[in-house]
């Protein structure tokens, strides 16, 4: 069948991180200081030690369960950790993702090709993004700041829906969204494990934007692998003339 939607992963596809985590320790801080501000009384060593103790045992699960509790759980648990009874829904909880979003959002930029891309492709294809991202909030605004919202027909980000790729569920309920069979779809992304084998899983068409070295063995192979997301357009064209 013909591609009808072009599904994107958000991070290391149309917006780039800072390398090697440089945000976390900022990040951290900006939410500590927060907390210190509303009553919290305890110093940032500590704060980080449960928080990362927090984190690890989510990534974890998570791996198991594929599921993505909002970034503000993972927050309340930390401060239950340091003694502070914190309910995940509690303003003091949003307030501290907040400061730790907006630090983060400091260290993100678009692809030099992501507007470009994403224009060309409007109209010719149906468009969307699914994202493991645990502040739903943070990313929507990213995709406000940098002028990428209204090219997309759908946005799935795992810490509104708790599920996170490679789960089919989060897949299926953008396909849904778009109106289009697994088969008509493609899903660009970075990481073969979540983005190449989680939408192969349900039947979408994967190319794998090849940001590193790919690393260890995998069991699955992406349909097309491109190098920048310059060469997308073409390569969706040279998939439907397949067909």
């Amino acid at each position: 069948m013909p591609v009808k939607a072009v599904l994107f992963d958000l991070f290391d596809t149309l917006l780039l991180l800072e390398s090697d985590e440089i945000y976390y320790e900022p990040c951290l801080r900006k939410m500590h200081a927060f907390l210190a501000q509303n009553g919290v009384d305890v110093s940032f060593e500590d704060f980080s030690r449960v928080y990362f103790d927090v984190r690890d045992k989510f990534y974890s699960e998570s791996r198991e369960s594929l599921e993505e509790p909002h970034f503000n759980v993972r927050v309340s648990q930390t401060l239950q950790g340091l003694g502070y009874n914190f309910d995940f829904s509690d303003r003091i909880v949003a307030g501290a993702t907040m400061a730790f979003a907006k630090e983060f959002m400091r260290y993100v930029r678009p692809d030099t090709d992501a507007i470009n891309v994403l224009q060309e492709l409007h109209g010719s294809y149906r468009l969307g993004l699914v994202s493991n991202f645990g502040i739903p909030e943070c990313g929507r605004k990213l995709l406000e700041k940098f002028g990428l919202k209204k090219y997309l027909d759908v946005v799935v980000i795992s810490g509104e829906v708790n599920r996170r790729k490679p789960s089919p569920e989060i897949f299926e309920r953008a396909l849904r969204t778009l109106a289009v069979a697994a088969s008509e779809a493609v899903f660009v992304g970075d990481m073969m494990d979540l983005d190449v084998k989680g939408p192969k899983s349900v039947g979408i068409k994967a190319i794998l934007i090849q940001r590193r070295p790919m690393k260890g063995v995998v069991d699955v192979k992406p349909d097309r692998v491109i190098r920048s997301l310059a060469e997308l357009p073409a390569m969706l064209e040279n998939l439907t003339e397949r067909q």
